[in-house]
């Protein structure tokens, strides 16, 4: 039996822990917790140097060190406390390393994305410690009855607790909810991980751990206390967590004084064994410690939601969280090591005792340094002292990581199976290092700059968006940025020269003073998962490329700032849809152009190939049989063709491609009713209609009855850079545009609305471009009682039913009708979400009869 179990089972540790053979692989591994801590403090020192400072400090701390200990001592004393056989190594090395590779993937995709990186790392610590509780569970069930296994419920039920505070992690950091959905689910994300992951497992771990700590028995009424605990405790926790995401304040309110009074139902024992025994040992005093402040947080937690709206209630608790992460989960963890180490470490009795001497070294300055710093990092005190309360803290667990450390290393040598988690650790260490190097190589400028000015610039974070994303400046200029929170959740404006504002409440402001501009510098937004959202910006001499930042991050489409205004003397394309012209032949000439400079989004312009100068180009209407005789003509620099879907004819001829200066006749009868699309027929196809050569031809269904107003959107993908570059080209074939646009323009009919009175019945037509993306075409408020769709009604007016959305694959298109009940402003959206939030909405603005 080794020193451990003996604690457990009577109450005394012997005088002098007989040899032992080497530890088991997952107690050595305490070294992979020892590493997480020093990254800790290296985190906490290189602060505002990191992408994400206070984000990555947290989970750093929790999901690398806390975790870890967790998943190694849950699973030890699992074990010990049933006497069970241990489970397969192989097993538990593998959850581990698969928890330490979830980590990682999480601090490398918050710090420096793609957000999925993070959110499958989330996916896979959540799989990892639902993989741990179903081993505990399989343990419980091969147990013989006993003393014990009552601790066990609260170690199965912490997974699962993690498992959800992963899924809301991976929601956040991929952006799912906004505003006040979004703090609310940042609340419950906290809550959850805190008292459920956290609180629930040392709960659990005290009932056995403090009574051997101080080398007292167990109170009598331990199991009953465990029992009445987990059954307030969880169900209480599920309460609060769902409150809080519900916006239930007064029900996650409910629920945590369910789990306080769980909480404080599991601690009577503590305190039966507190009053027969005083603490005597750094381990005692500190774990003591840290129970006193999980009492404090519980209060200071049911306080701030009891005075709080559910969507305030993350931002209140920000202030506490070193007195919880610091004060209760720093001093667990110090404490529990502190009694455990020597005893895992094994070596003999001299060997025990020498290591416990170690870690014990001036364990009163150490436990009074951390305890001063925690009210000093919550209160609110000048910068100093904060300060202070920061070289306090950090010094205390600096000196027990140097401690451990020696610790460790006086060891017999970690086994070969142990080496994936200690290089998973080491491999934690570069990503973060390389995440610091990202955040610190964005564009600084040279040394010395000529200042020939200054500039004061008004910029605005929301909407997961910061305007304006391009700022356009002289060199030399001296910016002065004012920054302010327009928005529902807290922003900050980070920016690549170390120039920061402090984390933004909604409507607050902060200036930022920056050095003479002198080269291209980056900013971003530091809360998790807003940079990856793509909540960036970009400060650029003049006369450099809007498009540059795309061309310099290839990798993923560029950022528009689609609320800003459009240039002054910019022109709407015409959406509106004119009758056919009469007769049955109809002679057009279209004009292919690849010159023309168009502004494709709020101030951005850039060249694009057009038909007749604009894009889309124009429209071609008429009734079935009518005869349309094209003349095409390139005026262009290179060879154009151009493919009409509307007629039916050997393409080898009208279609094909005729050189600078050349013209055709291209004549076709439309035999078929619909909306068609016509685009450049030349290779490579999707270079010439992802830079705009592509319009519609409408043919008119047979009876067709008029409509009060048509317009036509021709959706199109939008491509920052100069056409056929390879930044440009790359985006086309990864599939990645910077926008998308209803003709010609993202986010252009939100500047100039479409115009409709209320009772008018109003017919859209829609073609989708692509030339890779279709559309699901939506009016916010109005419903479609008519849809036409590739040349047949889906639904006819007089039906009983209704319509959502026009949904058209690439090429396609059709008509949907509908009458705007009451005056107002009604979005009309692509309902594919990415597609609308990136330029594809517009508005239409209805005035009353």
């Amino acid at each position: 039996m080794s020193p451990v179990d003996i604690r457990i089972e009577s109450g005394r540790p012997p005088l002098a822990p007989p040899p032992r053979p080497r530890a088991s692989w997952h107690l050595r591994a305490n070294a992979v917790v020892v590493g997480w801590l020093a990254l800790t403090v290296v985190a906490a020192v290189a602060g505002d140097v990191l992408p994400a400072p206070r984000w990555l400090l947290i989970h750093v701390f929790l999901l690398g060190a806390i975790s870890t200990a967790i998943l190694i001592w849950s699973e030890h004393f699992t074990v010990a406390l049933l006497r069970v056989r241990t489970p397969p190594g192989r097993g538990s090395l593998a959850r581990l390393g698969l928890l330490n590779a979830g980590t990682i993937a999480v601090l490398a995709g918050v710090s420096a994305g793609p957000w999925q990186v993070a959110a499958a790392g989330a996916a896979v610590v959540a799989g990892v410690v639902l993989w741990h509780a179903a081993v505990l569970v399989t343990l419980v069930r091969q147990a013989l009855p006993g003393r014990f296994g009552h601790v066990i419920g609260w170690y199965v039920a912490a997974p699962v607790a993690l498992a959800t505070g992963g899924v809301l992690g991976g929601l956040l950091v991929a952006d799912v909810g906004h505003g006040a959905a979004h703090e609310r689910m940042q609340a419950a994300h906290a809550v959850v991980n805190l008292f459920g992951w956290i609180g629930l497992t040392v709960l659990g771990t005290l009932f056995t751990l403090w009574p051997t700590v101080l080398r007292t028995r167990m109170a009598d009424g331990t199991r009953r206390a465990s029992r009445l605990g987990l059954r307030l405790a969880v169900p209480g926790l599920a309460v609060a967590t769902g409150g809080l995401l519900a916006g239930w304040r007064w029900a996650a309110l409910a629920g945590l004084v369910a789990y306080a009074a769980g909480a404080l139902a599991a601690l009577a024992p503590l305190a039966d064994a507190l009053r027969r025994r005083r603490p005597h040992t750094g381990a005692a005093w500190m774990l003591g410690a840290a129970i006193a402040w999980f009492e404090v947080a519980l209060v200071a937690n049911a306080v701030v939601v009891a005075t709080r709206p559910a969507a305030g209630v993350a931002a209140a608790l920000e202030p506490l969280l070193p007195l919880v992460l610091v004060g209760f989960v720093a001093q667990v963890l110090f404490g529990s090591l502190l009694h455990l180490l020597p005893a895992v470490l094994g070596g003999g009795p001299a060997r025990f005792k020498e290591n416990a001497a170690l870690l014990e070294r001036g364990w009163p300055a150490r436990l009074a340094a951390l305890n001063v710093g925690v009210p000093l990092l919550v209160l609110p005190v000048p910068p100093p002292v904060v300060l202070l309360g920061w070289a306090l803290v950090l010094g205390s667990a600096a000196a027990f990581v140097a401690l451990a450390v020696t610790a460790l290393t006086r060891a017999r040598p970690v086994s070969w199976r142990s080496l994936p988690a200690v290089a998973g650790v080491a491999a934690g260490c570069l990503l973060t290092a390389a995440a610091v190097v990202v955040a610190t190589t964005g564009g600084t400028g040279p040394a010395t700059v000529t200042v020939t000015g200054s500039r004061t610039v008004e910029v605005t974070l929301s909407g997961m968006s910061i305007r304006p994303a391009v700022i356009e400046a002289p060199p030399g200029t001296v910016l002065t940025l004012r920054v302010t929170n327009a928005d529902a959740q807290r922003h900050d404006l980070r920016l690549a020269t170390g120039e920061r504002t402090p984390a933004l409440a909604p409507g607050q402001s902060a200036t930022l003073k920056l050095a003479a501009l002198g080269a291209a510098v980056d900013g971003w937004c530091t809360v998790a998962g807003h940079r990856a959202a793509g909540m960036t910006m970009r400060i650029v001499p003049t006369g450099t490329d809007i498009s540059a930042h795309a061309a310099a991050h290839p990798s993923g489409p560029a950022r528009l700032d689609l609320a800003a205004p459009m240039s002054p003397g910019w022109t709407p394309y015409d959406a509106t849809l004119r009758p056919a012209p009469g007769g049955t032949e109809h002679h057009v000439e279209i004009r292919a152009d690849d010159t023309v400079v168009q502004e494709v989004a709020p101030g951005v312009r850039q060249r694009v190939w057009t038909f007749n100068g604009t894009m889309p180009g124009p429209v071609l209407r008429g009734k079935v049989g009518d005869v349309f005789v094209v003349t095409f003509v390139n005026g262009g620099t290179m060879g154009h063709g151009i493919d009409f879907h509307a007629g039916a004819t050997a393409p080898d001829g009208p279609m094909r491609t005729i050189q600078p200066g050349e013209r055709l006749t291209y004549r076709f009868r439309a035999e078929f009713a619909g909306a068609w699309l016509y685009h450049c027929s030349t290779m490579p196809m999707t270079q010439h209609i992802a830079n705009g050569m592509y319009g519609a031809v409408v043919i008119d269904p047979p009876g067709l009855p008029p409509v009060d107003r048509e317009y036509l959107l021709v959706q199109g993908e939008l491509y920052l850079g100069e056409p056929g570059s390879e930044a440009q080209v790359g985006k086309m074939r990864a599939g990645e545009p910077d926008g998308w646009m209803f003709n010609g323009a993202a986010a252009g009919y939100d500047h100039a609305p479409l115009r409709a009175e209320a009772g008018e019945r109003v017919r859209l037509w829609a073609v989708a471009a692509g030339p890779s993306s279709g559309t699901s075409l939506h009016v916010v408020g109005a419903p479609f009682d008519t849809v036409y769709k590739e040349g047949a009604y889906a639904l006819r007016t007089g039906d009983p039913g209704g319509a959502q959305t026009l949904d058209l694959a690439p090429a396609q298109g059709g008509f949907a009708e509908l009458v705007f009940p009451e005056p107002g402003k009604y979005p009309v959206v692509d309902h594919t979400m990415r597609q609308a939030e990136a330029g594809a909405h517009g508005l239409f603005e209805v005035s009353g009869s």
